[in-house]
């Protein structure tokens, strides 16, 4: 991997990420994806969302 630079909106570079933080990132990221999720408010967990579909669908 290559390290990544941060640009703020007016092209100004805001900071530098080494190449040796984005391995440790993905293996985190490997260990926990759930971390890692980006919408985190409103989603409802797996088993919820289709408990609730099958009563739905019953009704």
């Amino acid at each position: 991997m290559y390290e990544v630079k941060v640009y703020d909106s007016s092209g100004k570079l805001k900071k530098v990420i080494s190449s040796q933080t984005l391995n440790i990132r993905s293996k985190q990221q490997l260990e926990s994806p759930e971390m890692f999720l980006r919408n985190k408010r409103g989603r409802k967990p797996w088993s919820q969302s289709t408990k609730s579909q099958i009563e739905g669908e019953t009704s």
